[in-house]
């Protein structure tokens, strides 16, 4: 079966920001009825195979690779600021620090620092503030890619010994 052009456009819509009731709604779709066509439209398997088609594509054409993330991930994971000054404290040029730190680097801000008002203002000093991406996310990110952490699930109840066996030799499905 073939996509009708607002199927298909629904198909592109999507691939824009990964937000199906948006792109239903970009494609054509009423804005009322949009969460639940977004729902139907995503269950066809025409629709699933462009939209993987597709994506592949884009992935190819920009190159991403789960290694790029992850070195992008360990930049701000494993930032070290003292990267960022000179040995008598002063700060470098961003042209002068490490690339993996600059690639950790969210912001920069400066703030002059003056005294005095109108023709005695003088300046006395700047104020630099860093800001780093987030660290923890970063390491988080690295955790669960490494299969780190587990999830805890707590069960209450209670089991006789006879349905503990039961269960550990019947087969699921049975």
């Amino acid at each position: 079966m073939s996509l009708t052009p607002k199927q298909q456009a629904f198909a592109r819509e999507y691939l824009v920001d990964l937000n199906a009731t948006q792109a239903a709604i970009r494609a054509g779709y009423s804005p009322k009825t949009a969460g639940s066509q977004a729902h139907d439209l995503l269950k066809k398997p025409e629709i699933r195979a462009l939209v993987g088609l597709s994506n592949a594509a884009r992935i190819e054409a920009v190159e991403l690779k789960a290694e790029t993330v992850l070195r992008e991930i360990g930049h701000f994971a494993h930032a070290d600021l003292i990267e960022a000054f000179n040995e008598d404290g002063t700060l470098k040029s961003v042209h002068e620090m490490p690339e993996h730190l600059r690639r950790a680097i969210k912001s920069i801000e400066f703030e002059e620092l003056f005294d005095g008002a109108g023709q005695e203002k003088i300046r006395i000093g700047r104020t630099v503030k860093i800001a780093l991406w987030d660290k923890p996310k970063g390491l988080e990110l690295e955790g669960r890619h490494l299969k780190l952490f587990t999830d805890k699930v707590e069960v209450s109840g209670k089991l006789t010994l006879a349905q503990l066996v039961e269960a550990a030799v019947t087969p699921e499905g049975d």
